[in-house]
């Protein structure tokens, strides 16, 4: 690209109409829009550890993207609603991906402001490019423009011979303000430029893995004391001993899931899986002795996230049992219906580096918009938080990150997590406006809420799980992430009692497990970030006005800051988790070979895409759309559920919450009754 002396000297005029700066100083036609803490604190200030070196070359190019303010972000919950609420008139009415972007686009005073200052500095209208959400513009300018642009300097900064660009603080006009998001690089630096190879190869030991509720195995000492406690029963064989032995039959039966449905091309269900990889031996093992009418070799469509790979031999040390699991439950339910597998990530990023963020790449893949989306002040994917690709060192993914690579599955169930206090609070809000996007579009996004009752996992932390603040010390309740977002829904885990059947009541998931999840039950509690949706707020407040806990709370403000105040224990205002619940216990699956029991909200997400999926291929055979966004039907008609009224989740030196009659933050609505639940939506739009 070529820049004339005639643009350039129209670049000099409009800065000396714009800038009358004096000893160095922006004039007061320009207002300062962002800055680096020189502390290096806040929101994901990785830049501390970067090294600033050298003024940039005022002849090179700098790829500048210009983050325009979007439109209607506060908006997206309505019309969120309107298409999954049943008492609207546009329920059903999913968007298209064209729909969404123009939805949260940028005004048209936005662009046009920005475009026409751009070209008045002498860029050339043809070379100022729009990306497809409408929300960047996108120009290649020499360092001097840029610079005297925004009025800034860029510098190169450099950390383990990667280096990358960006600048201090920059200026903008006044009166582009209010239509500037954000510009990269600025003080988000580049993406890097490799200077040099580095040699140092990351440790991939499973061991470093930290994402997921990973359902756990029951140790084989505690099958013995359970032997005792077999039902009797007139029941068939199979159907005896489905507390000690759950299997695909119990699911069946218990929830009256039919065992033939018809496969209807495009509503394929979808898990996501990072780190974790199946077996394909393990696969076979589990259908020939628990699910024989699928055939020897049947697996998922793997689909490759950034370098993401499966299978894996069934020894391997990344077949630690939760890609085995989801895939057993989903197949097993859906056959003769195919299924995808999203396997995310290359391994040094999923097992070595501990990243505090996750699932931005996998919505990246979605969305290609998203890898670029401003919101929150924060845009596209966020340096030494999120995975960063190309990955050169020796084994990483050295190719470009997927954007927009695939279309997403109408059901998607995700069985990991982290706690929600583990990533600031506006990131998070970027990442649950993208679940909101996907639930325009008609996607049913199903999570499992954890297993630690109202904690997370311990770590090195918390031995606990649990968090500290306001002279507590691990007593107050961690809800999770992204399980918290109002957007997806949360899925607690029941259990059969000891001694009973599957025609007696479930009870809560809550199982001691040995060292380590002494407290392994079905996640629930109430969100710190954010507050009680529209469509639970009848049920919360009557948990509350019924059932009240007893603890002490308090009322999150609005970062966050708080946690603890008055000694409370959980945040009174917050988002309840779970909405719903399925059995999470005794689960027979293999994992390396070895048939065990398995326990885990991660055995309750993938339950309910199951059924999600066989009733999004019955209103297909009569012509109707997917479901999308399912909370505001469920909560609606609660009655569709088996309401779960035994056990709790303890933990943080508590007793926790109690399954009690109706909603409940331990099993939410209940357990699914298909036939009901078929009915509600085959007679909805």
């Amino acid at each position: 690209m070529g820049y004339s002396l005639r643009a350039f000297l129209a670049l000099a005029a409009v800065v000396a109409v714009t800038d009358s700066s004096v000893n160095g100083l922006p004039s007061t036609n320009y207002v300062l829009h962002e800055t680096r803490n020189p502390t290096g604190t806040g929101e994901f200030n990785s830049h501390r550890q970067w090294k600033r070196g050298s003024r940039l070359d005022p002849n090179a190019i700098v790829p500048l993207r210009i983050g325009l303010v979007q439109s209607n972000i506060d908006l997206g919950y309505e019309k969120l609603m309107q298409v999954s609420d049943p008492s609207s008139e546009s329920f059903g009415s999913h968007l298209s991906e064209a729909e969404v972007h123009d939805l949260f686009a940028p005004a048209d005073e936005t662009f046009d402001a920005v475009h026409s200052w751009l070209v008045e500095a002498g860029v050339n209208a043809s070379d100022i490019r729009q990306y497809a959400n409408k929300g960047w513009l996108a120009i290649d300018l020499p360092v001097s423009y840029v610079e005297d642009l925004f009025l800034t300097q860029y510098h190169e900064h450099e950390r383990e011979g990667v280096v990358k660009i960006g600048c201090d603080e920059y200026h903008v006009p006044k009166h582009l303000a209010q239509h500037i998001d954000y510009i990269v690089p600025g003080v988000k630096l580049s993406p890097p430029m490799l200077k040099r190879s580095i040699e140092k190869r990351a440790d991939t030991s499973v061991n470093n893995y930290r994402k997921g509720w990973k359902p756990k195995q029951m140790p084989p000492a505690l099958l013995d004391l359970e032997k005792a406690l077999a039902p009797s029963s007139k029941l068939p064989k199979d159907l005896q001993d489905c507390a000690r032995n759950f299997t695909a039959i119990c699911y069946r039966a218990l929830y009256q899931i039919p065992e033939v449905n018809v496969p209807v091309p495009g509503n394929e269900p979808a898990v996501f899986e990072s780190g974790d990889t199946f077996s394909q031996q393990d696969i076979d093992s589990y259908s020939q002795k628990y699910a024989s009418y699928i055939p020897k070799g049947t697996h998922p469509k793997v689909l490759s996230v950034d370098g993401g790979k499966a299978p894996v031999a069934a020894n391997s040390p990344f077949n630690t049992g939760e890609s085995d699991i989801d895939i057993d439950i989903l197949q097993t339910l859906i056959w003769p219906q195919s299924m995808v597998l999203y396997q995310v990530d290359d391994r040094l990023y999923t097992t070595a580096n501990n990243m505090s963020g996750f699932l931005n790449t996998f919505l990246d893949a979605l969305d290609g918009s998203y890898c670029h989306y401003s919101a929150y002040g924060i845009s596209g994917d966020s340096p030494g938080v999120d995975p960063s690709y190309p990955d050169k060192r020796p084994g990483g993914y050295a190719g470009q990150k997927l954007c927009g690579a695939y279309k997403p599955n109408k059901v998607i169930s995700i069985s990991y997590g982290e706690g929600e206090i583990d990533v600031p609070k506006n990131y998070f809000l970027r990442q649950c406006n993208e679940w909101l996007k996907l639930g325009l579009q008609g996607t049913t996004v199903l999570v499992s809420s954890g297993d630690y009752g109202a904690a997370m996992p311990p770590h090195e932390d918390s031995d606990s799980g649990c968090l500290s603040g306001s002279g507590q010390n691990q007593t107050i309740y961690n809800p999770g992430n992204p399980v918290s977002c109002p957007y997806l829904t949360a899925v607690g885990a029941t259990q059969l009692e000891p001694g009973t059947t599957v025609l007696d009541a479930e009870g809560a998931m809550q199982t001691n497990l040995g060292p380590g999840a002494e407290f392994f039950a079905s996640g629930g509690g109430f969100s710190n970030y954010f507050p009680i949706p529209s469509y639970q707020k009848t049920a919360v407040s009557s948990y509350f006005a019924k059932h009240d806990p007893g603890h002490p709370y308090y009322v999150a403000n609005s970062d966050a800051s708080n946690i603890g105040e008055n000694g409370g224990i959980y945040n009174r205002a917050g988002r309840g988790i779970p909405d719903i619940s399925a059995n999470g216990a005794n689960f027979r699956a293999f994992n390396n070979q070895s048939d065990g029991h398995w326990f885990g909200t991660s055995l309750a997400a993938p339950l309910w895409a199951s059924v999600i999926t066989l009733i999004n291929q019955e209103r297909a055979l009569i012509g109707k759309k997917s479901v999308g966004f399912i909370n505001p039907v469920l909560y609606s008609h609660a009655s569709a559920l088996t309401d779960i009224k035994q056990g709790s989740n303890p933990n943080c030196g508590t007793s926790g919450f109690t399954a009690v009659e109706g909603w409940d933050p331990v099993t939410g609505l209940g357990t699914p009754k298909y036939p009901d639940l078929l009915k509600i939506w085959l007679e909805l739009p």
